[in-house]
């Protein structure tokens, strides 16, 4: 079994734009009930099946297949929910880790995000300056709610 451990940001300014060249991704939800999500992705020419469990303090079980790209597409055209996933993903190495820079897309215009896998729970990292506020627990910017609840339906 896989697992993940991530760290949620918000950033500050636009400082990191230039740091890499990002890929489009595109994304859907088979599933994403409290505790578990299937996910459809397709990143350049691959697609991807992902199935994550509870996500509990920043820690949940992720197994993750490649599967075809026809199928892929399928899969987001007939059987996810919508709005799907669209976004901008910039891979930014800074102080020993990559940083994944998303910029939303879509129903989701707006909203930069960026993403640190650790290796364990409590391990330490040096932040880069267009780091902002953590939102690793706020559910709001889980993927999955984006579907349901859009970054641009958001009240300020």
């Amino acid at each position: 079994m896989g697992t993940e451990i991530e760290k949620k940001f918000l950033l500050t300014d636009q400082s990191w734009q230039g740091l890499a060249v990002g890929k489009n991704y595109c994304q859907g939800y088979l599933n994403s009930e409290k505790g578990r999500t299937v996910r459809v992705r397709i990143v350049g020419d691959q697609g991807i099946l992902t199935i994550k469990g509870q996500n509990i303090n920043g820690v949940r079980p992720e197994f993750e297949y490649t599967i075809p790209i026809h199928d892929a597409r399928e899969m987001l055209d007939l059987l996810c929910h919508k709005p799907l996933i669209e976004k901008i993903r910039y891979c930014i190495p800074f102080s020993g880790f990559i940083w994944e820079v998303d910029e939303f897309k879509g129903e989701n215009e707006g909203l930069l995000m960026a993403e640190i896998e650790l290796e364990h729970v409590g391990q330490e990292f040096e932040k880069p300056p267009w780091i902002g506020r953590e939102v690793t627990g706020d559910t709001r910017y889980y993927n999955a709610n984006l579907v349901r609840n859009p970054y641009s339906a958001w009240k300020e």
